[in-house]
């Protein structure tokens, strides 16, 4: 049985609307150069309109006025369309204008004869994600069920994330059936790239909680990068994280109609105890 359910929205989607008009010529996307060298790294937020905890933090960095001690830091709004059209009454709704944004970075969708309001978006973003060595890209799920990273395929994202030291739980697939994901656009998935990314799904969408994981991570992502000065990484550095496990997914099975119904109301990350259990039909 699957039931759509509607959980509170616990978080007010800051205004971002001081961030428009930005220092790279690209709305609400910013660059922020240190003078000093070290990597590019990237901060993403709200590729998904509904996904705040992201924002939250970014906006955070940005009243704060935080600026890299080393290389160069982008930090970027990326679905402001969606963001916009947010509605607490009906916070679904706002996920994406008109198609979703994470499955449109393949050089073939990108270079195509396509339109609509993500993929014109992400053309805009393509120059400066591309030139970026390292990203983070901050997420949150529908329903409340443990943070997690995405490390991509290849074992560099594994070895990025257990560098990162952050969330438990990572993930490694071969990307997204529906569409290349921003965390695997080019060198970010490939094997023999110096480039390395990492995708965090905070937890559910509208929890306090997913503010925290994205905070954190995001920390530890800028210690990695040793773009924190010495006080905070040390700060950063002394919280105690637990043990990560790693899960990787090994048969994708895509739901090929609406037909489909789960034998129980999974949510995620159940442990199926035998195999051949019947899970659904």
């Amino acid at each position: 049985m699957t039931r759509d359910i509607q959980y509170p929205v616990e978080l007010t989607p800051p205004d971002l609307s001081p961030y428009r008009q930005s220092n790279t010529g690209i709305d609400y996307l910013w660059t922020f150069e240190s003078g000093r060298p070290g990597p590019h790294a990237m901060l993403s937020a709200v590729v998904h309109g509904n996904e705040l905890c992201g924002a939250i933090v970014l906006d955070e960095l940005m009243r704060a006025e935080f600026r890299p001690r080393v290389g160069r830091l982008t930090m970027g709004f990326v679905n402001i369309a969606a963001y916009r059209r947010f509605d607490h009454r009906h916070p679904l709704t706002s996920r994406y204008v008109d198609e979703d944004f994470n499955r449109l970075w393949s050089e073939s969708v990108l270079s195509s004869n396509r339109v609509s309001a993500e993929l014109n978006r992400a053309r805009a973003l393509q120059p400066i994600v591309a030139s970026a060595d390292y990203l983070l890209d901050i997420h949150s799920m529908q329903h409340p069920t443990e943070a997690l990273g995405l490390a991509g395929p290849a074992d560099k994202g594994r070895d990025f994330a257990r560098a990162i030291g952050f969330p438990r739980l990572i993930v490694t697939d071969a990307g997204h059936a529906a569409g290349t994901r921003m965390r695997d656009y080019a060198g970010f998935a490939a094997a023999g790239d110096a480039k390395n990314a990492m995708l965090v799904e905070c937890g559910q969408h509208w929890a306090p909680s997913s503010v925290d994981v994205a905070r954190t991570t995001t920390l530890r992502f800028l210690r990695l990068m040793e773009m924190l000065d010495q006080e905070a990484a040390a700060r950063v550095e002394s919280e105690p994280v637990e043990a990560q496990t790693f899960i990787e997914i090994t048969d994708p099975i895509t739901v090929r109609n609406n037909e489909f119904n789960f034998v129980d109301d999974y949510r995620g990350m159940e442990v199926i105890e035998t195999a051949g259990t019947v899970i659904g039909h």
